[in-house]
């Protein structure tokens, strides 16, 4: 089941069908910056749908009369429903900025001065939008070198772990 989430979700994306509640986030480590880099693929109006309902503000994200506090409420929105743990203990993350593409919103996060050898696991609880839209899948995908795992998220099981 979980090959054909892989293998349709990227078509369903690239062909702009938007019927069901899907997001997308790439997790990976880069050695050369010591950092991990997390980029997460949304849709625009489920983005701006939980935007409204849980901060009561039309954000009319991507658009020249996007809001002036979008970024704020966005990061807000994240640090509330996208949890990052290393080696058991919760850390923060920095917000970096977004862009759209197409229908899509492309949030970027990091995690900065971070050495792999130290890297025992790695849990990332992703509810992003499970509390708009009852079924949301939210899949990640970890690359760290030559250590690759996917996992389809959803509102029951919100977490994905990558042991080292």
């Amino acid at each position: 089941m979980k090959v054909l989430y892989l293998f349709f979700i990227p078509l369903i994306i690239a062909f702009g069908v938007h019927k069901f509640y899907v997001s997308v986030t790439q997790i990976e480590y880069y050695a050369a910056e010591e950092a991990i880099q997390i980029t997460s693929r949304v849709f625009i109006d489920d983005l701006e749908r939980a935007l409204l309902e849980r901060y009561e503000v039309k954000a009319i994200l991507g658009t020249p009369q996007e809001i002036s506090e979008a970024d704020r409420l966005i990061e807000r929105y994240l640090k509330s429903k996208f949890v990052v743990q290393i080696n058991d203990i919760q850390v923060n993350y920095n917000y970096l900025g977004k862009k759209t593409d197409s229908d899509m919103i492309i949030l970027f996060l990091e995690i900065p001065g971070f050495s792999l050898d130290k890297l025992n696991s790695l849990e990332i609880q992703n509810e992003l939008l499970m509390d708009v839209f009852e079924e949301q899948k939210n899949i990640l995908h970890f690359k760290f070198g030559d250590k690759k795992k996917s996992f389809v998220l959803i509102r029951e099981s919100s977490k994905g772990m990558l042991n080292f």
